[in-house]
């Protein structure tokens, strides 16, 4: 098969795996999308149009993430919103965003200079546990769904639920098997990203299809849970999967995983909330207070661009330059790698990359073909 970045001028555009901007929109703009100003630099976010376009991003799987603490009914009410607000991103700039469901309308899309903008269900508690809620969200142009999110559910364990803190990884479950074999058969991409480590290896052996980890890291290199372990890296090539790459920082440097983790016992300790909020309207102020105080006195470490790059050349030892991707996170996490300026940041990466000897076959591959591939073979 002909490489799908043949088709536009080299370098090849960007395809990236994973952005929150959904989630950003309602938290910062309550899905107000016209306040959000995105065709003017918007220092709120990570993502805006000039900063896209900088990066030269030409396909996005916008992340229609809600919260896994939510109710199975409001989990599945919350993700129909998200949709509906990829939807009314791109009628609201249609001259740069365009929906996508196949990898032809990615090609046409990138032809016409829009970036395709395809969607990306993250975490099985988004479907209720109803197969008929998975086929619905795929008829509504759902592309993949990430099989958890930071909690386990009832049919898969994650890498960062109580199963796996209290040692029983517990994998797929039989029904969630058949989500994964009714996933390959209506055409929806599965998502390792986020899922304990039986989890990637049982949903490897259960499916058919490509897989993706839409926004992960190496575990050899950084040994956060959310990362992927060599055992499984060395299994992409006979999937045909991709491992994207991300850029958040406790999944890309020892020391900020373990500042990440401080933090988290930090707030234990001082009875605050821990988990994907870290935060709540009815929090202890004395509480909050001491431990504004801790972060004073104890300042983050910093991730860089260099970071990446080791992940990036660690996984192409394993699995070699056709199975891996990027997935940024962006707008899904608080902090960025030092040098990437939001999603303008891939274009320094990959200048990175081509100083350190990595050829525009690969670059491109990098950045878009291999994704093309995966979706291709979804399509099929």
């Amino acid at each position: 098969m002909d490489d799908p970045a043949e088709d536009f001028a080299s370098p090849a555009p960007v395809f990236d795996g994973h952005n929150d901007l959904p989630w950003a929109l309602r938290q910062d703009f309550g899905y107000d999308i016209a306040a959000a100003a995105l065709d003017a630099p918007q220092p709120r976010l990570h993502t805006d149009i000039p900063r896209l376009k900088a990066g030269r991003v030409g396909a996005q799987f916008w992340s229609v993430f809600v919260p896994s603490t939510l109710s199975p009914e409001h989990s599945v009410v919350a993700t129909l919103e998200q949709i509906d607000c990829v939807h009314r991103l791109a009628s609201t700039h249609p001259d740069v965003f365009e929906l996508a469901e196949t990898a032809a309308d990615v090609r046409a899309s990138a032809s016409r200079g829009r970036i395709a903008s395809l969607l990306g269900m993250e975490g099985g508690h988004s479907i209720a546990g109803s197969l008929g809620t998975l086929r619905a969200m795929r008829q509504l142009g759902v592309r993949y769904l990430t099989l958890t999110h930071n909690d386990d559910i009832s049919w898969a364990c994650s890498a960062t639920g109580a199963a796996r803190e209290a040692g029983e990884d517990f994998g797929l479950t039989a029904f969630g098997r058949e989500v994964v074999a009714e996933m390959n058969r209506i055409g929806m991409i599965v998502d390792l990203s986020h899922v304990s480590e039986r989890t990637m290896h049982d949903a490897l052996d259960a499916t058919s299809a490509p897989v993706l980890f839409s926004h992960s890291s190496a575990r050899a290199v950084c040994g956060h849970p959310r990362n992927v372990p060599d055992g499984v890296l060395e299994r992409l090539p006979d999937n045909g999967g991709v491992l994207m790459v991300t850029f958040v920082p406790k999944f890309l440097s020892e020391a900020c995983r373990a500042y990440a983790w401080d933090l988290r016992e930090k707030r234990r300790e001082l009875g605050l909330p821990v988990g994907f909020h870290d935060t709540a309207p009815d929090e202890d102020p004395h509480a909050a207070s001491e431990f504004a105080a801790w972060q004073a006195a104890h300042p983050a470490p910093a991730a860089t661009v260099d970071d990446v790059v080791r992940h990036l050349e660690h996984a192409r030892e394993v699995v070699g330059p056709r199975h891996l991707g990027l997935g940024g996170d962006f707008d899904g996490t608080p902090d960025l790698p030092v040098g990437m300026d939001g999603v303008a940041g891939y274009a320094p990466l990959l200048e990175s990359l081509a100083d350190r000897g990595w050829s525009r076959a690969d670059l491109d591959a990098l950045s878009w073909a291999n994704a093309m591939r995966v979706l291709e073979a979804a399509d099929s």
